[in-house]
């Protein structure tokens, strides 16, 4: 699948997605030096962002979460890109500090966990985890 949206900070990423449908805190929800989701109420609790496409519907908490996520780019534990179905300020900001591709505006029933994503400006290319070479749609 290929999907266009709107860039929040260009770039270019590839890697396996890990899908929330659930919005996300950074702070107090993610350890900063690992990468690994610790909020109870997440759908994803347990699994690390690290170098990872994450993709979640849209941020929430505290404006400090822009800065857990230069702390995981600098501790390298931040995902390699984000996609969100609508960012907001504290994660847009994030992204733009620590350098990771974002882009929103996407329909998040098109990935799943395990997935390949590739981000390329405000390109979303999605290819199946079946080990499909080709976007599986347009």
């Amino acid at each position: 699948m290929r999907y266009e949206g709107r860039v929040i900070k260009r770039g270019r990423a590839e890697g396996t997605a890990l899908v929330s449908t659930k919005p996300l805190s950074f702070l107090g929800g993610v350890d900063p030096d690992t990468g690994v989701v610790l909020d109870p109420a997440s759908d994803i609790r347990g699994a690390s962002i690290a170098r990872r496409i994450l993709v979640f519907p849209t941020g929430k908490g505290s404006t400090v979460g822009s800065y857990i996520l230069l702390r995981l780019g600098t501790s390298g534990a931040a995902p390699a890109g984000i996609i969100n179905a609508s960012s907001e300020p504290i994660v847009s900001v994030g992204a733009i500090i620590a350098d990771i591709p974002m882009v929103d505006h996407i329909p998040l029933e098109g990935i799943e966990t395990g997935d390949t994503v590739i981000i390329d400006g405000g390109t979303v290319t999605v290819y199946k985890q079946d080990g499909k070479k080709e976007p599986t749609g347009t």
